[in-house]
């Protein structure tokens, strides 16, 4: 093959290359596609749900108070529902949230919420699954890091009878 061959192939590739480097980026660093594993966000999102997770979003608006964020566990990434943000004393008494005291009406728990108590340290994030005694989360790992938050998500893209905004 001659030099300009290769050359007129390589100038013909360069621009797809350039696409998929662009695209990889943008699934790393903005916006990436995640799967719901399990039902212990039910009834708010379903097993196997496909979802758009916001990566950089969260970085730059904050995390609030019921927020759906995608959590690295040591052995998996877990989705789970925001309840405590740093500093907060958050309390579970017959299955009541209060925050700091203050009841606070937690439309989203669809089971019964154990008893507990637990006040958040600074610069972490306690979470729960919706499906409240099907759920692995801060109450078995403990509250988590920001930088164990992964983004955020509420936008379901599949099943597509499921598709819409999930908060």
């Amino acid at each position: 093959m001659s030099d300009t061959k290769t050359k007129q192939i390589i100038k013909e590739i360069i621009p797809y290359i350039i696409i998929i480097i662009l695209v990889l980026l943008f699934k790393k660093f903005f916006y990436s596609p995640i799967k719901v594993n399990g039902e212990s966000m039910m009834k708010t999102l379903h097993d196997k749900d496909i979802m758009i997770l916001d990566v950089i979003g969260y970085k730059t608006k904050g995390l609030k108070r019921f927020d759906i964020v995608v959590v690295k566990t040591s052995r998996e990434l877990i989705i789970k529902r925001v309840i405590g943000l740093p500093g907060d004393k958050v309390e579970y008494k017959d299955n009541k949230l209060y925050i700091n005291g203050k009841e606070t009406k937690d439309k989203f728990a669809s089971k019964k919420t154990s008893d507990f108590k637990i006040t958040v340290p600074k610069g972490k994030y306690f979470v729960l699954g919706d499906n409240r005694t099907n759920s692995v989360d801060s109450r078995f790992f403990g509250p988590f890091s920001k930088k164990d938050i992964l983004g955020k998500t509420s936008l379901t893209i599949y099943p597509f009878n499921r598709f819409g905004n999930k908060k």
